[in-house]
């Protein structure tokens, strides 16, 4: 049995939109956030004496580490906040991607701050090199707010360790999921001897409370859009699970109802994070993209059974409540520039694209979507795409294995001769990471610019 969704009002009003693309505002916060971190150099350079000797220096570099450190520490927490702004607009694998720089950037730096301002009050103190441990521990002992600081850095190396890729790819998703969010904790336990102990908030009043802003803005952020925006969406929409529906073998569709479901603002191409609130589901949130247009009453997710939770989604029972996060992502409609879009899909990737093969603008023709799986029984609302593609006028097709398991050719070559005209088509896809790198790879061979090439990943 399979779902049938497609052809909604909604869904045909959309596909009689202008084009209209939207610019990323991603150039704009990296210069924002180099303004900030200029902004700290020179408070640092203002408020530093004359160095006169080693110690001098050493503790200099130590301060601007903190510093630096404490900047980054409070852009860390802001790219976990959901801001709309970033996960809509510049998109949540990009988003993503900063976290995890800014995360190595700030763990780099409190480890450089730690050992060299320890060093420094070492030597002050007539010891030497071989002595900062001893005073690593005075400092904790007698500095004010230090005990604490200590705490949240320990949380930070925690965090850290766990999320290098080998072992990050052990962790269950839950695991890693909650001990991230002790990110929150290390950010507040590590904010106040900046306070106290740091030499530019004695001496410049202005500085402090700079440092308070941003980290309040941060602190408001989070509670705004973690905390009391999903509450609203709940409280407001009531969703609850109306089917689970078999797709093929290992792939089921969750239809979601709820109340005037439109009112979300949701798009084609967008996910929510979903937690189910059955038993062994209520503590895990993970993300899926819907797998149709947003309908006023329903939404629908598609997922493939690949571990605990995605496994357990058959059992769920109709009436199951559900606490949805989101929209987020930005592979919609929005990031088009080209009247002419091919939409590729690997595996259970065909989730966001076949949303968008149902909506995106476009007169007959202008639409194609390709299809990777290994057979055709694994192409999963093969149906509803056929549908769609009658009723527009677009163009299927599907990439599968040979019958002795051979991989189809989606290089260049291939793609320049099913479609002449590839170069001057937009291209959304998802699928795999390494499948959707080779198509990157045949894409960017068939002259498709960069620039027009939208993926997103949200898997984080």
């Amino acid at each position: 049995m399979t779902t049938t969704l497609a052809g909604g009002r909604a869904a045909r009003r959309q596909t009689m939109r202008r084009i209209r693309p939207r610019r990323s505002p991603a150039v704009p916060l990296l210069l924002a956030v180099g303004a900030g971190a200029v902004a700290v150099l020179w408070l640092w350079w203002n408020n530093t004496p004359s160095i006169s000797d080693t110690t001098d220096r050493i503790i200099a570099a130590g301060r601007i580490t903190g510093l630096l450190a404490g900047y980054l520490m409070a852009l860390v927490v802001l790219q976990m906040a959901r801001v709309p702004a970033l996960e809509r607009r510049v998109g949540s694998d990009r988003v993503a991607r900063w976290h995890a720089m800014s995360g190595r950037y700030t763990v780099s730096l409190v480890i450089a701050h730690v050992f060299l301002i320890m060093w420094g009050y070492a030597l002050q103190a007539g010891k030497s090199l071989g002595d900062i441990v001893q005073q690593t521990i005075t400092s904790v002992d007698q500095l004010p707010d230090m005990g604490k600081a200590a705490i949240g850095t320990g949380l930070l190396f925690v965090i850290a360790f766990l999320s290098i890729g080998p072992i990050r790819r052990r962790l269950p998703y839950d695991s890693w999921y909650h001990v991230h969010l002790l990110t929150y904790a290390a950010m507040y336990l590590t904010f106040w001897h900046q306070i106290t102990t740091g030499n530019e908030f004695a001496v410049e009043p202005s500085a402090k409370t700079f440092w308070y802003g941003l980290y309040g803005v941060v602190t408001a952020l989070v509670l705004w859009y973690r905390v009391l925006t999903p509450i609203r969406l709940n409280l407001r929409h009531r969703m609850r699970v109306d089917a689970v529906i078999e797709e093929t073998p290992g792939i089921v569709s969750v239809l979601i109802g709820g109340r005037k479901l439109h009112r979300i603002g949701a798009e084609a191409g967008q996910f929510f994070r979903w937690r189910f609130l059955a038993p062994g589901m209520r503590f895990s949130s993970h993300p899926y993209s819907l797998s149709a247009a947003p309908r006023p009453d329903m939404l629908r997710i598609t997922v493939k059974a690949i571990g605990d939770h995605t496994s357990r989604l058959r059992e769920l029972e109709p009436g199951t409540r559900v606490w949805a996060e989101g929209p987020y992502g930005a592979l919609t409609a929005q990031r088009r520039s080209r009247g002419k879009v091919l939409l590729v899909a690997g595996g259970v990737g065909i989730t966001p694209m076949r949303a968008l093969f149902e909506t995106l603008p476009g007169a007959s023709g202008d639409i194609t979507l390709l299809y990777r799986a290994n057979t055709t029984h694994d192409l999963a609302l093969w149906n509803e795409l056929a549908k769609i593609a009658d009723e527009r006028g677009a163009r299927l097709m599907y990439a599968v294995n040979s019958p002795e398991g051979e991989r189809p050719d989606i290089s260049a070559d291939s793609l320049r001769r099913k479609i002449p005209d590839i170069d001057d088509h937009d291209v959304f896809m998802c699928g795999p990471p390494g499948f959707a790198q080779s198509v990157y790879d045949a894409l960017r061979g068939a002259g498709v610019p960069a620039r027009r090439i939208h993926h997103e990943s949200f898997e984080m």
